[in-house]
């Protein structure tokens, strides 16, 4: 039988932090954007901060005035990264199957570990210990046959223990994960939560002994996925490879103040096509279908769009993308104040596997441009190289090159 872990740092940010400080080891922390910003939202909360009522993703006015006494660090993405990779490194040695699911949670599986390392347990408190002499993290542990029952053994169970280890074993979903409400289940949102109470679904073992008929006339593939995961059921191995094939490749970004005139979101929205088209370009990749979106500034009244249209053939050229984009825009904005702004890329192909065309002629030279650029910025940083209006107000290349996923380095 498959020997799955799910390994997931406990507040992963303030963890990081407080080993930096040794000094606020008692002390609420939290790790949150600049409150002066729009970006002022708790990132990750330690235990002690949690206790007072704070929690991840909310307002920082809301945490302080929940804890008073609130220590508030800036998010270091760089170093979150950098860590993360060596939390990567450690399980390596413990097994070749390691899957990152996200910057503080992977998957290894150590089916075949067991004749070196000992039983399960025994492996998974090995693990801890060593990151934590590491690293001076936590580390919590589920336990499953699969992914989904590793998982559902984390987040219900080893997040809630004094030992941080929890074996889900699917002949025990009756005493252990089926009488937990059914909101508690990994791929149950807020929305899913509504409409299953509306079925009459209160509990996860409700869900699991719904005919799976049912589910999948309702929500279709979605439902069968449900009735899986409600059964501790996942056919998906952990794979080193599962991040290899990207589907589209994207950037936004929260805008500092609200963008009201036309000129300045241009500016902005040519700076994220530069963006998207130089990450295509660094994987090689072209794209087909350019998707734009768009939040209003109102927090009271919410607006925008969410509009995609499809090129004639595959690019990465930065203005064929930012035509398309901005059409798309001229197309759909309201005219109001826009906070957030959005474009991606999809439809994506390699870019040696491009149609022969008789009348786009300068093609390869647009294309050699983009690499040649690209070669500039690697050799001398990525402002080495702007566009003009950059320099502008608007322009926010200059601080986007301090950032990492929106936060600074």
């Amino acid at each position: 039988m498959k020997t799955i872990f799910l390994v997931d740092m406990q507040s992963f940010y303030a963890s990081i932090e407080k080993a930096r400080y040794p000094q606020l080891e008692k002390k609420p922390l939290v790790v949150s954007g600049d409150p002066k910003r729009r970006s002022g939202v708790i990132l990750a909360a330690c235990p002690l901060a949690k206790k007072k009522g704070v929690k991840n993703g909310e307002r920082l006015w809301e945490a302080q005035q929940k804890c008073h006494d609130l220590v508030v660090v800036p998010p270091k993405m760089q170093d979150y990264i950098t860590i993360s990779v060596e939390i990567t490194h450690i399980l390596e040695q413990y097994t070749d199957l390691v899957e990152p699911f996200s910057i503080d949670e992977q998957f290894i599986d150590v089916t075949g570990s067991q004749q070196l390392f000992g039983p399960p347990l025994e492996i998974a408190e090995r693990i801890q210990r060593h990151i934590w002499e590491e690293t001076k993290v936590r580390a919590r542990i589920g336990i499953g046959e699969n992914k989904v029952l590793a998982k559902l053994a984390c987040d219900n169970f080893s997040k809630k223990n004094k030992s941080g280890i929890f074996w889900l074993k699917k002949e025990e979903l009756e005493q252990t994960l089926w009488p937990l409400p059914v909101e508690n289940m990994f791929g149950v949102g807020g929305k899913m939560t509504s409409h299953l109470r509306n079925m009459g679904i209160r509990t996860i073992g409700q869900l699991a002994a719904v005919p799976l008929k049912r589910l999948k006339d309702k929500w279709g593939i979605n439902g069968h996925v449900l009735s899986m995961t409600a059964n501790g059921e996942d056919l998906s191995p952990v794979s080193t490879s599962s991040h290899d094939h990207q589907k589209a490749i994207g950037h936004g970004m929260t805008l500092p103040r609200d963008y009201i005139g036309l000129a300045e979101i241009r500016v902005v929205l040519l700076e994220l096509c530069e963006e998207v088209c130089t990450r295509a370009r660094k994987s090689h990749m072209m794209g087909q279908t350019v998707t734009i979106s768009v939040s209003g500034a109102s927090y009271e009244v919410r607006s925008g769009f969410h509009r995609q249209a499809t090129l004639y053939e595959p690019t990465n050229y930065v203005m064929d993308v930012f035509h398309v984009a901005e059409q798309l825009f001229l197309k759909f904005w309201d005219q109001n104040p826009i906070r957030r702004l959005a474009v991606s890329l999809t439809k994506l192909c390699r870019d040696d596997e491009v149609q022969l065309s008789l009348f786009n002629t300068g093609r390869d030279k647009k294309v050699d441009l983009g690499y040649v650029m690209d070669g500039i910025k690697d050799k001398y940083g990525t402002t080495a190289l702007i566009r003009a209006s950059s320099l502008t107000k608007a322009g926010q290349a200059f601080e986007r090159a301090k950032k990492i996923g929106g936060h600074y380095k």
